[in-house]
C-alpha cells in the first residue's frame, strides 16, 4: 500500500516516533519504500520554520528534505492536477497545506496518513488515530 504522510506524522516519524502508536509505525515500516512525504510538507515546515514560533518544526525545510530521505521516504511533487483536485473535495478542513495533500493522494491512489482527524470525515482512504 502507497502512503502519504502528513507533515506532523513526518516530523515525528524521523523525531519523535513514540507520538505515533505502534500499530500506524508498523504500517509506516511494512510500506518501506511505498511512503512519501508531500513536498508541500517541505513547503509548510520552511514557512513555520522561519516565523520562529514556539510550536514551529524542530529543523528547517532543507533539514526535512535531508531527514525525509534519509528515512526512506519519497518527496512527492505537486503536480498542477493535485492542486486542481482541492477545488472538488468538499470544504470539511480549511488548512490549505492538509487540503492539498489529502488531493494528491487522492489523485495518486495513496493511503494518506494524518493525526488530524477532521480529515477522515472525506471519503477517501485516511489513517488516522484519536
Amino acid at each position: 500500500m502507497r502512503l502519504l504522510l502528513d507533515t506532523h506524522v513526518a516530523i515525528w516519524s524521523v523525531n519523535l516516533p513514540k507520538r505515533i502508536p505502534q500499530h500506524i509505525r508498523d504500517t509506516i515500516s511494512e510500506n518501506a519504500g511505498e511512503v512519501a512525504v508531500s513536498v508541500a510538507s517541505v513547503w509548510e515546515i520552511a514557512i513555520k520554520h522561519q516565523l520562529g514560533r514556539i510550536d514551529a518544526p524542530p529543523f528547517s525545510g532543507h533539514q526535512a528534505i535531508i531527514e525525509f530521505e534519509a528515512a526512506g521516504f519519497q518527496l512527492l511533487p505537486v503536480e498542477a492536477r493535485h492542486a486542481a483536485f482541492v477545488e472538488r473535495l468538499p470544504l470539511i478542513h480549511s488548512d490549505p497545506f492538509d487540503r492539498l495533500m489529502l488531493a494528491q493522494s487522492i489523485v495518486e491512489g495513496m493511503q494518506f496518513v494524518t493525526y488530524d482527524r477532521h480529515l477522515s470525515r472525506y471519503d477517501t482512504a485516511v489513517l488516522t488515530w484519536p
